[in-house]
């Protein structure tokens, strides 16, 4: 009885971390409404660049309570926090549209955040718990859930809006309930206790298990950010402003989610094999020399370059996923939690710095900047530890 549980755990349990990535796409689908939204927004309320972003980081706010999320996660099963997501975010997104006024729609986003916050605070370790020794897999199956959802957000409510109206999109939240009510049925008897590690250290000590790798990883995450940000926040309204449509800006956000969602895929199971290291720094030489390619040809050249874009930059979070949960295996939850709340916060500071910046002189010298910074964080790669496998070989 005790082999058969073993091997379970060491197994990759393929059905269960496809539903975890699951409720990770149809959660995503809902918060990737905002990007394509936003130049509707910026219309509606006659909004800058600045409070605009502002608005990404309402969302990005409740971050700040995931290693509180986390730390509980690994001490009591919070499954029902990852059934309720899919409701929780898909009304508050779908009810952006018919909002009064920006207080309200402040309102909305921070509701949807904190659904957001809990989902990606225990979803992550849920799936690497039924990922056994395959972790970067699993977390490659996690972060394709997240990137078919971004990526089929923005299409999805652009394509709605050919045939319906604003006051009309409420209707979409239907999905999400139908989510809950299906992940209710097939999630009843999952935990996210890590059940290889029941006993778990004091947070405190964790916390300073893990100094050493989030100091450097935050440098990492903060110049990643940065250019990011501006794509999937500010790329609809870049591209309108470049004469555009709505449709074909939407679309080209969904380009770069696939592109990043078949990234996503490939990164996890490469480093597993070849090491987390070695993925991140090709990460990092290849997407800055394609963003200053894709901002400075034309319309006809852009495409091609986005499905470049999105698979070298949004590859790597399963391969840092995979980094932070080998660093705490006994309380993964609170670890994950821990980056999770960094990684927001610092994307939500980049966001907003980019709305500073595109006001102080142009969205298309904005993403010139990014592009510049991102080489910043390379040297740090090298103080991140090798992966467990590398670090076992002789």
């Amino acid at each position: 009885m005790n082999t058969k549980t073993t091997n379970e755990h060491e197994e990759f349990q393929s059905r269960g971390v496809t539903l975890v990535s699951a409720a990770h796409a149809v959660h995503d689908t809902y918060t990737g409404y905002l990007p394509a939204l936003l130049p509707l927004l910026i219309e509606k309320f006659s909004l800058t660049n600045t409070t605009a972003g502002l608005l990404t980081v309402f969302m990005r706010i409740p971050s700040l309570i995931q290693p509180i999320i986390g730390h509980i996660a690994d001490r009591k099963n919070l499954r029902l926090l990852i059934i309720l997501a899919p409701t929780i975010t898909g009304a508050a997104m779908s009810l952006l549209s018919i909002a009064p006024g920006y207080g309200f729609l402040a309102f909305l986003l921070i509701l949807a955040g904190i659904s957001s916050a809990a989902l990606h605070a225990i979803g992550p370790v849920l799936g690497s718990n039924l990922s056994g020794k395959k972790l970067g897999k699993g977390m490659s199956f996690w972060m394709v859930g997240g990137e078919l959802g971004r990526a089929l957000g923005p299409i999805i409510i652009v394509t709605a809006l050919g045939y319906i109206t604003l006051d009309e999109l409420p209707w979409l939240m239907l999905g999400g309930i139908l989510a809950s009510c299906f992940l209710y049925a097939k999630l009843r008897s999952t935990t996210t206790l890590h059940q290889e590690n029941p006993i778990q250290i004091n947070w405190f000590e964790a916390l300073k298990k893990m100094r050493g790798v989030m100091i450097p990883l935050m440098i990492i995450i903060f110049t990643r950010t940065m250019m990011t940000a501006s794509l999937t926040t500010y790329l609809p309204t870049f591209l309108t402003t470049q004469g555009s449509s709505l449709w074909f800006a939407g679309a080209s956000l969904t380009i770069l989610e696939v592109s990043g969602m078949v990234g996503s895929f490939l990164a996890g199971p490469l480093s597993d094999r070849f090491g987390r290291r070695r993925l991140l720094v090709i990460s990092f030489i290849a997407t800055p020399i394609l963003m200053f390619l894709f901002v400075r040809v034309n319309n006809q050249f852009r495409i091609p370059l986005l499905t470049l874009l999105g698979f070298f930059a949004i590859s790597v979070t399963p391969v840092i996923l995979a980094i932070v949960m080998e660093i705490a295996p006994a309380n993964r939850s609170f670890a994950n939690g821990v980056y999770m709340a960094i990684s927001f916060i610092l994307s939500a500071l980049s966001t907003l710095m980019i709305g500073l910046l595109s006001d102080l002189v142009d969205l298309r010298t904005t993403f010139l900047i990014s592009a510049c910074i991102l080489p910043v964080g390379l040297p740090f790669i090298f103080l991140l530890p090798k992966s467990i496998k590398q670090t076992n070989k002789p």
